[in-house]
């Protein structure tokens, strides 16, 4: 039965798609929109890096297919960036940083932690607060763009508060794993009220992967 509702889940979210898109599909498009769905249907099923292959795929054809309206999602995602940043990095002296592709390696040795704000269109994060050293008593990071690969390791010294959002892909979090579309988290610490230093993170991507590894 679950198998049947996701088959049909997927097919209503195909017509769905002819119907808004429909003026602007072509051959490439089909074959992305079936693309699109068999990865959305492999990430659902348990086979996510089989999934996000065809996910890349399908985003790819699109892209070839559909250069302004891929630009367009691009641009509004941006916008939201910023809106986003201004919101919630209310203290001076943060880091912020756009750019089609990043990658923060900072499970390899101590690293000092700022507050920071990044976007990107391909994007990798691997985060291990145990090797981090906090200069200020509330450090707030947020990670937003296209494409993204984000693990974070927690450390009892940090009380943590995680708010992520991913459209296609998956989210980790302990023993709990959510994979296909609309993947929430919204997970606070036990200790956040009571730490000293605290970390908070503000995720979200339209095609990605969150692990949360907590200790």
């Amino acid at each position: 039965m679950d198998k049947r509702n996701r088959l049909i889940a997927i097919g209503l979210i195909g017509v769905g798609c002819l119907m808004i898109f429909g003026k602007w599909i072509g051959f490439f498009s089909v074959v992305a929109l079936l693309f699109l769905l068999m990865g959305i249907y492999r990430t659902t099923s348990g086979k996510v890096k089989q999934g996000y292959k065809l996910l890349g795929i399908g985003a790819v054809l699109l892209l070839l297919d559909h250069l302004l309206l891929v630009l367009g999602i691009c641009l509004i995602s941006l916008g939201m960036f910023f809106v986003k940043s201004k919101r919630m990095q209310r203290k001076a002296g943060f880091m912020q940083k756009q750019s089609f592709s990043s990658r923060f390696d900072w499970d390899l040795s101590p690293w000092v932690m700022r507050s920071m704000s990044a976007w990107h269109v391909l994007g990798e994060a691997d985060v291990d607060l145990s090797l981090a050293m906090a200069e200020e008593e509330e450090t707030i990071m947020l990670f937003q763009g296209i494409f993204g690969d984000v693990d974070i390791h927690l450390s009892e010294d940090y009380g943590v508060e995680i708010e992520a959002f991913v459209l296609f892909g998956s989210i980790e979090s302990g023993s709990h794993r959510d994979t296909g579309m609309l993947n929430r988290l919204n997970w606070k610490s036990p200790n956040y009220d009571s730490s000293e230093h605290k970390v908070k993170f503000n995720i979200s991507y339209l095609m990605g992967d969150l692990d949360v590894r907590i200790p």
